[in-house]
């Protein structure tokens, strides 16, 4: 069969495409219970379906792909199932948006064909996301994908909530919550945003009910007065305990109140007396729960203003507060007002500022399982390990401080809770299935909070609770989790409780924590802002390949990463050297070239030392994949492929391969593919699409290089090939003394190496046709002694020396000058070798190996400074 050929230029979208689909088609992707294999599993986290992935989501299944394509080489039955969350607040806006456009609400149709419309949308951007999945080149078991409001998922979170609440870890209670008055809904605590604004605190005049007087009261929320119940101060505040029994007016609406102590009351706040209103303030709540107060409402759930604020009824909260505020001045019960910034809750999902609520919802109790989750940090066997560790401390923060954690929205889009009320006497029944006798009940209105079931993903998407599906027993726990730390507790804390309590068992053996997508001078990337960035476009401009290795090669586990154009660019461009380099390995391939093998006695010492290299790159790139460290794997490997293959190796091998010498042009050829091969499988992960572009055009190859084997050390090619720097070294230093004296490469030059030993002198010897090609050095000295007669450059290399007559070429003084600076430069190598050799804590407390080598440096320095010494004396 006629090999593939590499097309003359790089073209990252004709490489790019055809490939995704045909992997797709013949099944590489899959997972296989009974395939023998050992298994490994990675649950994608869930994108939303809002709309297109953001770059942050190529950046976090790029990692994952990473993995999953490594592991699926080395012989792994690998599964990477895919899914989708239904994002509840969010999507339910996007709907909500969509029906305005039409002139028509959600109470317009009702919920039933609201929810038609709401998975209509589910299915087009469902579509869209799978398109950018492949554009990504993600590794995906399909056949497996899940939706968390699937008919299977459905079940997991109905058992899972009546399970609970027949514990009594779920329960239903009147608190105050965090409430989204555009979206209409509950929030939890990690659904708000704290900003710092600039507010004002109002000092308000509260008479007396029996007219002598009045005491100042500070708010920052005057619209929320026409709740207030009391005032308090605090019980050891002296300037108020005559007060305290007496009632107060509130001001404007002249309703009585009494003066109550509470030590809640920060007594160097405001004038140390504070309005109770427990039904729009959490503290204040908390404040009623004491002293048994009433709790008013007087806002609507769009907060708009209700009946309790007279007048005002039917303002928006902040329309009201400047309206009263205004009245209150003109009847002279405004003491002052104070600039004042605080930070203030805002909704996460839309923005708007969060107004605290009294309301009825559903509560998951946390202590429990909160400490069940502290507690299984401490075992080493079954807790859940973090990389890097740093961010278990995070864990254990939001679990040692876990509130009740509010599961309830006034949503359609969502899981609804299995919860019926009798019509009569409001009997509540929780169950998985309706009452039979469903014509007296009605099934509570509200949906779950998305983190419930998204918190259930890594088991409910595999099977669970049939703890009998062949994939929940094989895939279960997963092995790792790949996310960002802002959402430790939002999801990842949630998972690992979920799963102790439903399973009894971690959800997965190790997170892999990341940081954030930031612009390029660090901030974070945002709509406002405009400075997003499209991983599409990306894609369209330098091909996923480059967008892949830039996302996972710029940064370190748990650190952000700045999105810089350029080094996309660069990407880029080592694409594209590794494609050239390919293009010349093949193109010096023929048609007989088909089954290339080598034996080592045929090797010479270029070939042995690319072969010596490969095994020290495939071993520190296997290191860092196993602690995660990408970077510093895509470094080890691109130095290897840059500097050793591509500018050493493959320049070199030419001497071979232009030779007559058909034997060693035959082994060359193949060292030259089977170290190119072995690249390429090492970079697929990375960039997966040309290095199957690569990996067709080889003599021979499997079916294909996703599920090729991956490289393994091969200690049968690790030579001694100490002659291979020493060669390097000397063509360094020839190259180094013609840039000074500006005397180009392609000049002939007589050359001189004076060697220190005779073993020395005997290999350069038998390699001395390299140093004459790329010294281009056509008349090669190569001695033990040699007597300088005219003038010369020299160069200290270890083991020996170089020198090039320069036949009036250099002016003496600057060569002398080059020699001293020279003598400087090793003078103060030789004092820091020898203070940190005579550092008793360096000498004690560092690796042998380290110690060893200083000492090595140590004489090496010393024995070229006694070269440079003399040869400027001879000068």
């Amino acid at each position: 069969m006629k090999r593939k050929e590499l097309a003359p230029k790089y073209n990252h979208k004709e490489v790019e495409t055809g490939k995704y689909k045909n992997w797709v088609e013949k099944g590489y992707f899959k997972a296989h219970v009974d395939s023998g294999k050992p298994h490994y599993t990675i649950v994608i986290p869930p994108p939303n379906v809002t709309g297109k992935l953001h770059l942050g989501h190529a950046w976090n299944t790029t990692i994952q792909d990473i993995i999953i394509r490594r592991k699926r080489m080395q012989g792994y039955d690998v599964l990477w199932l895919p899914g989708m969350d239904h994002a509840g607040i969010a999507t339910q806006a996007k709907i909500d948006e969509k029906l305005r456009n039409q002139g028509i609400s959600r109470h317009d149709i009702g919920r039933e064909k609201f929810l038609e419309v709401a998975w209509e949308w589910k299915e087009e951007y469902a579509s869209f996301i799978r398109e950018q999945w492949a554009k990504m080149g993600l590794s995906l078991d399909y056949s497996r994908e899940r939706f968390t409001l699937d008919e299977g998922l459905n079940e997991a979170v109905t058992k899972v909530f009546v399970d609970y609440y027949n514990k009594g870890l779920i329960y239903r209670g009147e608190k105050i919550i965090n409430w989204d008055v555009e979206a209409k809904t509950a929030l939890s605590n990690i659904e708000v945003e704290h900003k710092e604004v600039e507010g004002a605190l109002y000092y308000f005049k509260y008479p007396y009910e029996d007219g002598t007087g009045y005491i100042t009261v500070a708010t920052t929320r005057p619209e929320t007065m026409f709740g207030d119940v009391a005032v308090a101060v605090h019980p050891d505040d002296e300037r108020y305990k005559s007060l305290v029994g007496k009632n107060v007016l509130i001001p404007g609406i002249k309703k009585a109140i009494p003066v109550i102590t509470d030590e809640y009351v920060d007594r160097e706040f405001g004038t140390g007396v504070v309005k109770i209103t427990p039904a729009h303030d959490p503290n204040d709540f908390e404040v009623g729960l004491r002293h048994n107060l009433p709790r008013p409402i007087c806002m609507n759930t769009d907060g708009t203003m209700n009946t309790l604020a007279g007048k005002y009824e039917g303002l928006d909260r902040f329309a009201c507060r400047k309206q009263l505020v205004k009245d209150l001045e003109a009847e002279g019960l405004v003491v002052k007002i104070e600039k004042h910034i605080h930070s203030v809750g805002h909704s996460e999902r839309t923005g708007v500022m969060v107004e605290p609520y009294l309301s009825k919802q559903w509560f998951v109790k946390m202590e429990p399982l909160a400490k069940r989750v502290i507690e299984n940090q401490k075992n080493e066997e079954t807790k859940v390990n973090f990389f890097p560790e740093r961010f278990e401390k995070t864990l254990i923060q939001w679990m040692e401080n876990a509130y009740d954690w509010c599961i309830s929205r006034q949503l359609w889009w969502g899981h609804r809770i299995p919860a019926y009320y009798h019509k009569e006497t409001g009997e509540v029944v929780v169950s998985a299935t309706p009452p039979k006798d469903m014509e007296n009940y009605v099934q509570d209105e509200d949906v779950l909070d998305t983190w419930f079931s998204s918190a259930l993903w890594p088991f409910s998407t595999l099977g669970w609770p049939h703890t009998d599906n062949p994939d929940y027993q094989t895939y279960y726990p997963n092995d790792v989790l790949v996310t960002a730390y802002d959402i430790i507790f939002f999801w990842v804390a949630r998972m690992i409780f979920q799963s102790l309590e439903c399973t009894n068992s971690r959800p997965f053996n190790t997170v892999l924590i990341h940081g954030l997508i930031r612009d390029a001078i660090g901030r974070k990337m945002s709509k406002s802002l405009g400075n997003g960035v499209d991983p599409m476009d990306v894609i369209e401009k330098y091909g996923c390949d480059a967008l892949r290795y830039f996302l996972t090669t710029n940064s370190a586990p748990g650190l952000d990463l700045r999105y810089i154009e350029e080094k996309v660019e660069a990407s880029w461009n080592y694409i594209n050297k590794i494609w050239n380099a390919s293009r010349f390995v093949l193109m010096n391939l023929d048609e007989n070239d088909t089954d290339l093998s080598f034996n080592s006695e045929d090797l010479n010492v270029v070939d042995k030392w690319i072969l010596t290299r490969l095994n020290e790159t495939i071993k520190m790139v296997d290191q860092n994949y196993e602690k995660f460290e990408f970077g510093e794997a895509s470094r080890h490997l691109y130095n290897f492929v840059w500097d050793d293959y591509c500018d050493w190796y493959i320049e070199m091998a030419k001497v071979a391969l232009y030779s007559n010498n058909e034997k060693a042009k035959r082994t060359t050829k193949a060292v030259l593919v089977h170290v190119l091969e072995a690249i390429i499988k090492l970079l697929h992960p990375f960039m997966p699409f040309v290095t199957e572009e690569i990996f067709q055009a080889l003599p021979t190859h499997d079916e294909s290089i996703v599920i090729s084997s991956w490289p393994t050390v091969n200690e049968a090619y690790n030579f001694d090939v100490k002659i291979m720097s020493s060669l390097q070294e000397i063509i360094r230093a020839v190259r180094n003394i013609r840039a000074e004296v500006n005397a180009p490469l392609s000049k002939p030059i007589d050359l001189v190496i004076k060697a220190f030993d005779e073993n020395f002198k005997e290999e350069l010897v038998k390699n001395q046709t390299y140093l004459v090609k790329f010294c281009n050095a056509p008349s090669l000295t190569i001695t033990s002694t040699y007597e300088i007669k005219e003038k010369v450059m020299t160069a200290v290399i270890t083991n020996g020396e170089v020198l090039i007559p320069l036949k009036d070429l250099i002016d003496i003084e600057a060569e002398k000058q080059r020699l001293q600076n020279e003598l400087v430069k090793l003078e103060n190598e030789v004092k820091r070798c020898e203070n940190m050799l005579n550092n008793p804590n360096f000498v004690n407390k560092a690796p042998k190996e380290k110690v060893e080598l200083e000492k090595a440096k140590l004489q090496d320095y010393k024995t070229k400074y006694e070269v440079v010494k003399q040869r400027l004396a001879e000068l």
